[in-house]
């Protein structure tokens, strides 16, 4: 589990058929074989670690359903060690299971922010709302706005700093990955919509008046 806040940016040393090895000095910090560590919002499991890099085991599934796949030597990426219990929460539950890949539609200027738009499909925008969460490559942002087939969010001067986000071009390939709660909800409502009075009811809730 991870929150989404970006601890550093690393950078992309060799690539193998099915590993990665990544040049880095915070996430190393005390990692040891076998821990977690998120790569542009993807959870990989560390098989070496020294004081300046680590690498990483890539399944098939992960280069299918992420943007991995497109990474070169030389590659910015942005990095998240698993969440300790006690630490401060300061972004939202991430799992590092990357729901889809999206590709940057827009990037506009606002004062010190950038408002960035991103396409993404059904399966993603299902689960989006106003103000609630969604993660970019491994980064916890706020969407601002939404339609069917996109949604927006405003970057701001310290992501755009310390994330990969602030050199990301029109057209690049984002990772994806909605709030877990957003999934949890719709799977407790059966099937029928989400949360309405009704399941609320058959649950033991005492509802009156309309969600209309």
């Amino acid at each position: 589990m991870f929150t989404g806040i970006v601890e550093e940016v690393g950078t992309v040393k060799a690539l193998g058929s099915a590993s990665l090895t990544i040049s880095a000095t915070t996430v190393v910090e005390k990692t040891r074989l076998g821990d977690s560590i998120a790569v542009d919002g993807a959870c990989l499991t560390v098989s070496a670690v020294n004081a300046a890099s680590f690498s990483v085991d890539v399944m098939p599934e992960t280069l299918r359903r992420t943007n991995l796949g497109l990474l070169r030597p030389g590659s910015s990426v942005n990095l998240e060690r698993a969440l300790a219990l006690g630490e401060r929460l300061g972004g939202h539950f991430v799992q590092g299971h990357v729901d889809a890949t999206g590709k940057i539609m827009a990037l506009k200027t606002e004062g010190t922010a950038v408002i960035a738009r991103f396409a993404a499909p059904p399966e993603v925008l299902r689960y989006v709302v106003e103000k609630g969460f969604i993660a970019v490559d491994g980064a916890s942002l706020t969407v601002i706005s939404y339609d069917r087939t996109s949604l927006s969010v405003s970057l701001v001067g310290y992501t755009l700093k310390h994330t990969t986000l602030g050199s990301r071009n029109v057209g690049d390939a984002v990772n994806l990955e909605v709030d877990i709660i957003a999934k949890y909800v719709e799977k407790l409502g059966g099937g029928r919509g989400g949360v309405t009075l009704e399941f609320l009811a058959d649950h033991g809730f005492s509802v009156t008046g309309s969600l209309s």
